[in-house]
């Protein structure tokens, strides 16, 4: 069964917090997941109000997965954990930005971050 947006939330999100992010059409925000201590990119997941809420107040990264169809913490099955350390929407507030300490592989194929050996390019640097 499909679930429908917005889906009721059960961990309140504080209204500054709600007032800052532009959910989507299917009440979700992109999370870009930073690694706090080397600034590393480590992989993308999607939030809606309650993965935020989650996140906010328990201090472990949470997810909504939009192919299972629900919620999911890092680190849960795999003890590869993210930590929260910060959060911060971007300038309109459609993407934030999820500054964490990561415990082992962020990636679920066992890699340390998600965007390692999949180059698309290799661009030299600016023309001047």
């Amino acid at each position: 069964m499909k679930a429908t947006y917005p889906r009721p939330a059960s961990a309140a999100l504080a209204p500054e917090v709600a007032a800052a992010v532009r959910f989507n059409a299917d009440g979700l925000v992109p999370a870009i997941v930073q690694e706090a201590d080397t600034d590393e990119v480590l992989m993308l997941g999607w939030m809606d109000a309650e993965a935020l809420a989650r996140t906010l107040a328990g201090g472990r990264v949470t997810f909504w997965s939009r192919s299972r169809e629900e919620y999911w913490r890092k680190g849960d099955t795999s003890g590869h954990v993210q930590h929260l350390v910060s959060l911060a929407a971007d300038c309109d507030g459609d993407t934030l930005l999820v500054r964490a300490r990561q415990v082992g592989a962020a990636c679920h194929t066992g890699e340390r971050t998600c965007f390692t050996g999949r180059s698309l390019t290799e661009h030299k640097g600016a023309e001047q």
